[in-house]
């Protein structure tokens, strides 16, 4: 009995040391082990960037250290033996790196999570070295590089985020090792490649997130082996092909979210068998054909997107039996047909969009029993017919979207009872009559788009009381009457549009909109001043008041609006000079003041403009030279000063505008010559430089203007050939160069034998192969000839013609002697001066009878001689006899 009694006592012995040794011993242990944990984890917290904050971190000292332990630490837990197996410090500030963090000294480690800090760099691969991790979350960080492999030997890992990062490269297929993992996220990061298919080998998982990333490829059929999984998001990637059938299989799938990849074919059927669903999205693919039946069987779905897809047919009837939907978005497909009257069953539904297809038929009336639905979007259909008024039933109504159809009647009363509307969008409709004073009932409005409608009649005045509208649309309907005061009260408006209407009279006092972005209150027949109406609006960036009767002056206050981008006030009947305070309006594109009355300069300062795109000053009285500061505005891509007093010289500065296509300086007194400076206007498409003074030659340089179609050069003195270079422009189209001073050959170019007659007209010196000018291979060839009848007929009867007049000479100087012998002897003295003049007279009116025989004999041998010929031959004679005369004279006096 003593051994038996030996044995007892010796186990008893035995678990009694079992029991009592590690108790014995664990000081030593947990001095030695804890002490490499808290050197560990400080050794980390100093390389952080931010370490020596004293927010960061405060209780990780050596002082906090119960026993040179770091379980007291903040975020920091241990197990029963004191060893470190937690690590939880979630959006606490980190900023730094793992570099530093010593992953082998923490043995036991099962979580770790540092999700929502600012830890970037790579992950070091020793992580794969703590073998117990389950948990680990470094999420919504700065991670970049890729995932490295040794993520695989965590074989304990259960959840795995590491969402939201900058992680690159491909998914390690080492992840398939990952046997216990039920969830996996790796969402929002550069991941690219394939999904590798060692996922599918990952039979305890339950989620799967990838989505937002640049992954490509098909969707592995060894997805379908996990038939545990619950969710998965592969959303907003580059997947192709289609949904493999083995996804059918997911029979405990909740959520599948496909959207935004390229998927494509037909939306599989066997979708209809997952009964667990809940969300279903495919929005944004290629899907074609139409929507399954079977859709209808999934009674738990509460979303259904598949809008922006290439769906066609009708809207299924069983979608009817969808009762706890709570989402149903359908826009941008192809459906057809009518809006089945089964949706009216889906009493949950709070979002509705069935935009942007090709439906038809009226508004079914029995959407208004639709109480719970907040967004309703129909807009780009073919729907027809009158809005129904039970629409004014759904008070949970707070977007409501009816554009773009073809919509008719009256806008019923009823929506005024829609208090918690904030949107209404019923544009582009063929909609009716007045525009119902219970709009100004809906409190909660912040858009109002009526725009292109065929409304009528005044603006209410109820719309004044919508204070908390952001956005009036009412443009392009037959609105008349004045616009409401009221609607100086909607301090919040950001964008009023009353464009293309009958509206009349003033406009109220604007100036207390102070958040104005947007004004456009064109082509109305408004009247006031232009510059008591306005005053200083810091937000604005485009205001268009054109096609209007505002007169007045242009304010300088304009200059004080620091956002101004557009500013058109064309064809109205404004006056006075431009403001140079204008040119403070530095962020302007487009200046339009075109078709007015404003007189002057135009001011230097519009040169501080650097971000001017366009500027129109047509049809005004300017005058004076262009300021050189124009050329300053080196982002002006159209520019238009026609019919205005321009004068001198065109500055050469403009040859800096190198982003030009459009110049147009006609009708103005510009003198000189082209600038040769425009050469650099390569980008410029149409030069209108007609109805000017400009003279000299064409420059040659002009044709450096590669990008030129259409130039204007009429009405002008340009003088000199034509640049033969014309020819190698091949991209002008359009060439008008009339009424000037131009000669010699027309250039052989598509432009100019396209031209018109019209468009080369007015220049009398121009040849060519072209209807209505004068060959010039003719003109040449007639030179020649012109010579060899000088030669053979000219000289010879201008020698006949010199023989006669020395004969005639002669002739008459002896007869003259031999008058003046008899006059001498015969006369008494007194009559000698008299006889003298009679005689010299007669002898006058004899030789202008010989030199009229001559002419006659002349004209009569050169009838057969060129006309050019001919004249200049008797131009000859004229001259000889005239010399003649002129001796004569002399000799006389």
């Amino acid at each position: 009995m003593v051994l038996p009694n030996l044995k007892i006592s010796l186990v008893i012995f035995s678990l009694f040391f079992l029991i009592l040794f590690p108790v014995l011993d664990f000081p030593l242990i947990v001095y030695s082990d804890s002490t490499e944990e808290v050197h560990a984890l400080l050794k980390w917290k100093t390389s952080l960037q931010n370490h020596d904050k004293g927010s960061l971190l405060p209780s990780w000292t050596l002082n906090n250290a119960t026993k040179i332990s770091p379980c007291a630490w903040f975020g920091i837990h241990c197990n029963h033996v004191g060893r470190v197996n937690s690590i939880n410090l979630t959006n606490v500030g980190l900023k730094g790196t793992l570099h530093d963090f010593s992953f082998s000294s923490f043995p036991h480690l099962a979580y770790l999570d540092l999700q929502v800090n600012q830890i970037f760099g790579i992950i070091p691969p020793q992580i794969g070295n703590i073998s117990k991790l389950k948990y680990l979350d470094l999420s919504s960080n700065s991670f970049s590089g890729t995932i490295p492999p040794q993520i695989g030997n965590l074989s304990m890992l259960k959840f795995l985020y590491l969402s939201a990062n900058q992680f690159s490269g491909r998914i390690p297929p080492q992840i398939g090792h990952l046997s216990y993992i039920e969830a996996l996220h790796l969402f929002k990061n550069q991941l690219s490649g394939p999904i590798p298919h060692e996922v599918g080998g990952l039979s305890s998982l339950n989620e799967l997130a990838l989505t937002s990333n640049f992954l490509k490829g098909s969707i592995p059929p060894s997805l379908g082996n996990l038939t545990n999984l619950a969710i998965l998001y592969l959303h907003n990637n580059s997947l192709s092909g289609s949904i493999p059938s083995e996804i059918g299989n997911l029979k405990s799938l909740s959520s599948l979210a496909l959207g935004n990849n390229k998927l494509c074919g037909s939306i599989p059927l066997f979708l209809g068998n997952l009964t667990n669903l809940d969300t279903l999205y495919l929005r944004n693919n290629s899907f074609s054909s139409s929507i399954p039946s079977e859709i209808g069987n999934l009674k738990s779905l509460s979303i259904l997107e598949l809008g922006e897809n290439r769906l066609n047919g009708s809207i299924p009837l069983s979608l009817g039996n969808l009762t706890n939907l709570d989402t149903l978005y359908l826009y941008t497909n192809s459906l057809s047909g009518s809006i089945p009257s089964e949706i009216g069953n889906l009493k949950s539904l709070s979002g509705l969009e069935l935009a942007d297809n090709e439906l038809s038929s009226s508004i079914p009336h029995y959407l208004g029993n639709l109480t719970n639905l907040a967004a309703f979007y129909l807009y780009k259909n073919s729907l027809s017919g009158s809005i129904p008024s039970e629409i004014g039933n759904l008070k949970s109504l707070s977007n409501l979207d009816l554009s773009e159809n073809k919509l008719s009647g009256s806008i019923p009363h009823s929506l005024g009872n829609l208090t918690n509307l904030a949107i209404l969008y019923l544009h582009s409709n063929t909609l009716l009559g007045s525009i119902p004073r219970e709009i100004g009932n809906l409190k909660s409005l912040f858009e109002l788009q009526l725009g292109d409608n065929k409304l009528s009649n005044s603006i209410s005045h109820s719309l004044g009381n919508l204070t908390h509208m952001t956005l009036l649309a009412l443009y392009d309907n037959a609105l008349s009457g004045v616009i409401p005061e009221e609607l100086g009260n909607l301090v919040k408006l950001t964008m009023l549009t009353l464009s293309d209407n009958q509206l009349q009279g003033s406009i109220p006092n604007l100036r207390n909109l102070t958040n104005l972005i947007r004004l456009r209150l064109n082509r109305n027949h408004l009247t006031c001043n232009i510059s008591e109406s306005f005053g200083i609006h810091p937000k604005l960036t485009f205001i268009d008041l054109s096609h209007n009767n505002f007169y007045g002056q242009i304010s300088s206050d304009w200059g004080k609006c620091p956002n101004l981008g557009t500013f058109d006030v064309s064809v109205n009947n404004i006056i006075g000079s431009l403001p140079p305070e204008i040119g403070d309006s530095s962020q302007l594109h487009v200046i339009d003041l075109s078709a007015n009355h404003i007189i002057g300069k135009i001011p230097s300062e519009i040169g501080k403009l650097s971000s001017l795109i366009k500027l129109i000053l047509r049809r005004n009285q300017l005058f004076g030279q262009l300021p050189s500061e124009l050329g300053s505005l080196i982002q002006l891509e159209y520019l238009d000063l026609s019919s205005n007093r321009l004068s001198n010289s065109i500055p050469r500065s403009l040859g800096n505008l190198v982003k030009l296509h459009y110049l147009n300086l006609s009708t103005n007194q510009f003198i000189q010559e082209i600038p040769i400076k425009l050469e650099k206007l390569i980008h410029l498409s149409e030069l209108d430089l007609s109805h000017n003074f400009l003279g000299k030659e064409i420059p040659s340089q002009i044709c450096n203007m590669r990008s030129l179609e259409m130039l204007n050069l009429s009405h002008n003195n340009l003088s000199d050939f034509i640049p033969r270079c014309f020819e190698e422009m091949n991209g002008l189209l359009y060439i008008d160069i009339s009424y000037n001073e131009l000669h010699g050959p027309i250039p052989n170019s598509t432009a100019f034998s396209d031209a018109l007659m019209e468009a080369l007209q007015g220049n009398e010196g121009l040849c060519g192969d072209i209807k209505g000018f004068q060959s010039c291979k003719a003109s040449k060839s007639h030179k020649p000839a012109s010579r060899k009848i000088w030669v053979v007929i000219v000289f010879p009867l201008l020698g006949t013609v010199a023989l006669l007049i020395s004969l005639i000479a002669l002739f008459f100087i002896f007869r003259r002697r031999k008058n003046a012998l008899q006059t001498l002897q015969s006369s008494p003295r007194g009559t000698r001066g008299f006889l003298s003049v009679l005689t010299f007279e007669g002898k006058i009116v004899y030789e202008e009878i010989i030199r009229q025989r001559m002419v006659l004999m002349m004209s009569t041998a050169l009838e057969k001689v060129d006309k050019e010929v001919y004249t200049k031959l008797i131009y000859l004679l004229e001259k000889s006899l005239q010399s003649r005369n002129f001796i004569r004279h002399s000799q006389v006096r």
